[in-house]
Order: C-alpha cells, then sequence, then structure tokens
C-alpha cells in the first residue's frame, strides 16, 4: 500500500477506490457512508455530504491524526513544520473576553420581527429591504431598532457570546449623514454573534455587518483586524478552522497582513474575488454562493507576488 495511503488509513479508517478517487467515512460529518473523496495524486479532499474540502491532505492528517502520522507525512512529503513558536502561548488564560465581556442593549429596543411596528420600525424595515435583507434575515440577527433616544432612527444589530448573553451591538443610522455607526462603549475584541458560528466549518471574515448578512457561517470584524491577540484569531487556531477571506476592496494591506498571520500557523485559507463589487454588502446572496464557490486557496508565495506586483 501507498505510504501517504497508509497514514490516511490509520486515520481515517478502511476505504475503497475508485479509479484516482479513495473514499472513506468523513471525519468531519461522520457521515455513515464512504463519501469523504481524497485524491493523492492532486493533494485534495472532498466529502460529498458536508462539503469539506481542501487542497492538502496535510490539513487532515494534522488535524485528525496522531503526532507519529503527522511526523510520517512530513518526512514523505517533505512538508515544513508550522511556524508555532507563540501558539502555546495564545491559550495561557482559559478566560477569554468574548466570554466575560456583556452589555445592555439600548433602552427602549424594540424587535422588527413585530407584526405591529410603529413608524420608525416602518422606516428601519424599508431600510433594510433596501439593502437586501429579508424578514428571515433579520429574524435570524435578531435586528432592532429604538424609536426614540440616543439611538432613534438607528438599526440595531446585537451580538451575542456562546453562552447567549448581548455582548456587543451595532447601531447604523438609516440616513446617510456623519456617524453612520454608533456602537457601545465596550471592547470590540469579541467574536460578534459567536452564538450562530459554527467553528468546524469554513468560516468567513468580512469587514461589516452587512457583508456578514450577505455571507455565510460569516463573522465581521468591524473594521478592525485579526492579531495574535484577538479571541477570533484564538478560536480559530484552536479548532484548525479553514477561513474564506472577503474584506473590502480597500482593505489590500490589511487582508495581506491577516493572510501572512492564518498562514503562519497553518490555517487554510481562501480568498473572494470581488469582481466588479466594492465589499460583500453590495452582492446578492446567490452571489456571494457563486464568488465563494471558485475563490481560491492561498499559499504563502501567492502573497510574495502580490507585495512584488505592487512595489513595481
Amino acid at each position: 500500500m501507498n505510504e501517504k495511503l497508509s497514514i490516511l488509513s490509520n486515520i481515517l479508517g478502511s476505504h475503497y477506490q475508485t479509479n484516482d478517487e479513495h473514499l472513506f467515512f468523513c471525519p468531519y460529518c461522520k457521515h455513515e457512508k464512504r463519501k469523504f473523496s481524497v485524491n493523492l495524486k492532486r493533494n485534495v479532499y472532498k466529502c460529498w455530504i458536508c462539503n469539506q474540502r481542501g487542497r492538502s491532505l496535510y490539513r487532515v492528517v494534522r488535524r485528525f491524526g496522531s503526532f507519529k502520522d503527522q511526523e510520517g507525512w512530513r518526512t514523505l512529503t517533505g512538508t515544513p513544520r508550522e511556524d508555532l513558536s507563540r501558539f502555546e502561548t495564545l491559550f495561557e488564560t482559559e478566560k477569554q473576553e468574548e466570554n466575560t465581556q456583556v452589555v445592555d442593549l439600548p433602552g427602549g429596543f424594540r424587535s422588527l420581527t413585530h407584526k405591529k411596528l410603529d413608524s420608525s420600525g416602518k422606516k428601519a424595515f424599508k431600510y433594510l429591504e433596501n439593502r437586501g435583507i429579508d424578514k428571515k434575515d433579520i429574524l435570524r440577527w435578531k435586528v432592532g431598532y429604538c424609536s426614540d433616544g440616543r439611538y432613534r432612527d438607528r438599526v440595531i444589530f446585537p451580538s451575542f457570546n456562546e453562552d447567549g448573553d448581548a455582548n456587543y451591538f451595532v447601531a447604523r443610522s438609516l440616513t446617510e449623514g456623519d456617524f453612520k455607526y454608533l456602537n457601545p462603549a465596550a471592547s470590540r475584541n469579541i467574536i460578534f454573534n459567536e452564538l450562530y458560528l459554527d467553528f468546524d466549518k469554513e468560516i468567513t471574515i468580512v469587514e461589516g455587518i452587512f457583508d456578514a448578512m450577505k455571507a455565510e457561517n460569516a463573522v465581521p470584524i468591524l473594521g478592525s483586524t485579526l492579531s495574535e491577540n484577538s479571541v477570533l484569531f484564538k478560536k480559530i487556531i484552536k479548532h484548525d478552522t479553514p477561513v474564506l477571506l472577503a474584506l473590502d476592496k480597500d482593505a489590500k494591506w490589511k487582508a495581506l497582513k491577516i493572510k501572512r498571520l492564518l498562514l503562519k500557523y497553518g490555517i487554510e485559507v481562501r480568498e473572494l474575488d470581488l469582481e466588479e463589487y466594492e465589499d460583500v454588502g453590495e452582492m446578492s446572496k446567490d452571489e456571494f454562493k457563486r464568488l465563494s464557490s471558485i475563490a481560491s486557496f492561498i499559499q504563502e508565495e501567492d502573497i510574495l507576488t502580490s507585495l512584488f506586483s505592487d512595489i513595481n
């Protein structure tokens, strides 16, 4: 038996072969049938049930294999060790900020799911409709509004941590004047709506809340970035979560920094080509699905090529 196939069999169990494909039980969704397709020649894998996929079999070995399996694979393929010099320091404290920060939603907060909305609510609902947000989105994201007070004429997007407590909110003005966003005096080093994210699947990282509502399994970084100190980054590393990066076109340097950081820790990264769009929020959900299905995987050499092209 091929040595690489032997390692995969040790990790994934028995399999059968069809042409160049080896079909195993999926280690991600654990479906009852062998639907996890591995192609050793092309170094790719895909589950036909849960759609987990990648173009590096080492990712599967690293996540599900023993240390011996990982060492054997690296020896066979010449795969270098990841630069994990600071990996252990990421988790020195178990108590993370996203679980401790709790905020109060604005006074007078009202849900936009109510059947009878006042004039402010109808105005907010119409604004969201014009942004391509439907009733299902409003229900899922628990979107609300305020009829009076400091947050009057604003749409309120609450964020909930994994325990279901509100830990932040975004208040977007219904007009295009100054101070579009009026947010709480609280740390943004949280995972926005962690309650609804699945870190066993690819996470989409976007800039803002409207981008996240058009994408799938998406988290907005709210104009911030991703660093080794951010709780979102730690969660991604802890779960070995693949990332689809879909930042605004004007955030090229931020995107480069994030890609290099994720690759440094061995995270699989794809990047969305926005084509003619400035951000994900301009797309329809169907258009996002189309573009995400053809998003390219990123390697370190791609980043270097991009840097050299900018210099020239």
